[in-house]
């Protein structure tokens, strides 16, 4: 009996990193990370973007220094949104509301998650690694009208476009 439950156990543990589901019960396609349709998006880190600190390529953040979104690709960041804000968002009313998101100063001492293999040469406080899976984004129809007050830093996949959306506080930026 026990050697049958090692083996039960040894079979869920090795597929377990395999694919990972929020807010929904199956994965769609292929996807390493992928998320329910409930109107929320991810929301990226708030980093003091440092020249002395290397970042991986893939790297998706928003930077304290300037307040863009960006994510570093051939060793170089490229901006995904114009400067946002933390301190002041608009309503779905339009309005100016004050808000209290705050940049985590804090050091990060561990190793980070890692999706998809049992260890990851990359740093990140969440690493998806596999070469035959990716990240599905939180998927929302015109986020701009049905994301009710995001945070900066948001971001998703827009259905009725077809493109990636971020938040910067301020406005959405769209990319296809």
């Amino acid at each position: 009996m026990k050697k049958i439950l090692l083996v039960i156990l040894t079979f869920f543990t090795t597929n377990i990193y395999a694919q990972v589901s929020i807010g929904k019960n199956i994965v769609d396609g292929n996807g390493i990370l992928d998320f329910g349709t409930d109107n929320k998006g991810i929301l990226l880190p708030v980093v003091n973007v440092s020249s002395s600190t290397s970042y991986e390529n893939g790297t998706i953040l928003m930077d304290f220094t300037d307040m863009k979104l960006k994510v570093m690709q051939n060793s170089a960041w490229l901006e995904l949104s114009d400067s946002g804000s933390l301190l002041e968002q608009k309503d779905e009313s339009n309005n100016t509301i004050t808000t209290n998101r705050i940049m985590n100063t804090s050091q990060e001492d561990g190793e980070g998650v890692v999706i998809g293999a049992e260890t990851s040469s990359a740093k990140g406080v969440l690493v998806l690694e596999a070469t035959d899976k990716a990240l599905i984004l939180p998927k929302v129809n015109k986020p701009h009208e049905n994301i009710l007050s995001p945070a900066a830093g948001t971001i998703v996949y827009d259905t009725e476009s077809k493109s990636l959306a971020v938040f910067d506080g301020i406005v959405w930026s769209y990319w296809k």
